[in-house]
């Protein structure tokens, strides 16, 4: 197969263009309700429960639907699926104009957007890579991170701003409106993969299930990594949680709004680098072992910074987690087989999904019994211990990961 000579193909700018879009409508849904959860309820686990329910549907889902994904086309999910939430939007847009506010309401709303978004990743990490052209692999995967970080440096203030001046029944439409452009552009991306048209049966459902838990049993490397990051996910989530709770409560709903702003410039300028310059294979394990422990000591000294120093030290974070992160997808979708990439990312999601629902709940009970400082020290202290001995000690098992190319 020829080699591509440049990363913009087509289709990997039609999925750029899509994916732009369903950021968009993400971050313009995600923040205003976790903001109006808490100035309804001043409660962080109330406020935690309803990150909770969007991360249940990881706890099973995946497993149980990898296999079906794997097997079929992407393309399909990715289409319907997005048009599944343009409806859902749309629906609580004219729900919500003549209601009040009904905490139950917005649990099941993200319980059932968590459920959508468990497919649609799946199908969208599956397909992803067949979109880059062969030897783009690290500049397509920082276009890929770049595009969430570009969004809420623009997003995450605009919609903390327009959270207290614009109704939740316009933000809902506007988002329905996004989904559906999205919608559009990705049913233009061409899928070359051939369609497995056989009868798909339950025994080889469960064989399938069983060759990735084989698969895995034998790579030590991986199951560091994504344990660790579970973790790590998991406690960064709790501490974001705290850190909305500590400005809404000391400053205002669009403090925290330029506090994400100051992270996500600083993942966006870290992609941009990224892509124009590559960090070497041999430097990867050494540059993200020294990220790791700068980011959990940043997120240590976070709330006892002044307001300025916390915009410094958030956009300090975002700009190396990215790289970090980059290097981690790039090393990681290289070393699966491609295959197994739904079935071993739907593995992963799970144990995702349990570290997340346990660390978010926990900060969230906490927020309500503890100083907001000293449970940001005690999530951060969990991290470093874990990078300790799932990062810095396993090296034999965890360099050649890093190290991976795809062949």
């Amino acid at each position: 197969m020829k080699k591509k000579e440049t990363l913009w193909t087509r289709d990997f700018s039609r999925i750029t263009i899509a994916t732009v879009l369903s950021a968009i409508g993400g971050e313009a849904m995600n923040l205003p309700i976790s903001l109006l959860v808490f100035d309804e309820t001043n409660s962080t686990m109330l406020s935690a429960l309803i990150l909770v329910c969007g991360m249940l549907p990881d706890v099973v889902l995946p497993i149980l639907v990898a296999p079906l994904i794997d097997k079929g086309g992407k393309k399909g999910w990715i289409v319907g699926l997005d048009l599944l939430l343009a409806v859902l939007y749309a629906f609580m847009g004219f729900w919500v104009g003549g209601h009040e506010f009904v905490f139950g309401l917005y649990l099941g709303f993200t319980l059932l957007v968590g459920t959508i978004s468990v497919f649609y990743r799946l199908a969208y990490d599956a397909w992803y890579p067949d979109l880059i052209p062969a030897g783009f692999e690290q500049k397509g995967y920082a276009v890929s991170t770049a595009i969430y970080s570009f969004v809420v440096i623009f997003a995450a203030p605009v919609t903390a701003y327009f959270y207290e001046r614009v109704s939740m029944q316009q933000m809902f439409f506007l988002v329905s409106g996004i989904t559906f452009v999205s919608v559009l552009t990705e049913s233009f991306i061409r899928e070359e993969k051939k369609v497995n048209k056989d009868k798909y049966t339950f025994r080889q459902y469960c064989s399938d299930m069983k060759e990735g838990f084989v698969w895995l049993k034998t790579e030590k490397g991986i199951r560091n990594i994504y344990s660790y990051m579970s973790i790590t996910e998991g406690t960064s989530q709790g501490i974001g949680l705290i850190t909305q709770a500590w400005c809404q409560s000391q400053f205002s709903a669009a403090a925290f709004g330029f506090i994400r702003f100051a992270e996500m410039l600083g993942r966006a300028l870290s992609s941009l680098f990224q892509y124009v310059k590559e960090i070497p294979v041999k430097k990867r394990y050494a540059f993200t072992k020294f990220v790791y422990f700068f980011y959990s000591l940043m997120d240590m000294l976070l709330l006892f910074c002044p307001y300025p120093a916390m915009l410094a030290n958030r956009f300090l974070c975002g700009g190396l987690g990215t790289s970090s992160a980059t290097i981690r997808e790039t090393a990681v979708k290289s070393y699966l087989p491609a295959e197994m990439r739904a079935r071993v990312n739907a593995l992963f999601s799970v144990i995702f999904a349990v570290g997340g629902v346990c660390f978010q709940f926990l900060a969230g009970v906490l927020g309500d019994l503890m100083p907001y400082r000293a449970v940001v020290l005690l999530l951060s202290a969990v991290t470093i211990g874990s990078m300790f001995f799932l990062i810095v000690l396993p090296s034999k098992e965890n360099r050649p990961v890093y190290e991976a190319v795809r062949k």
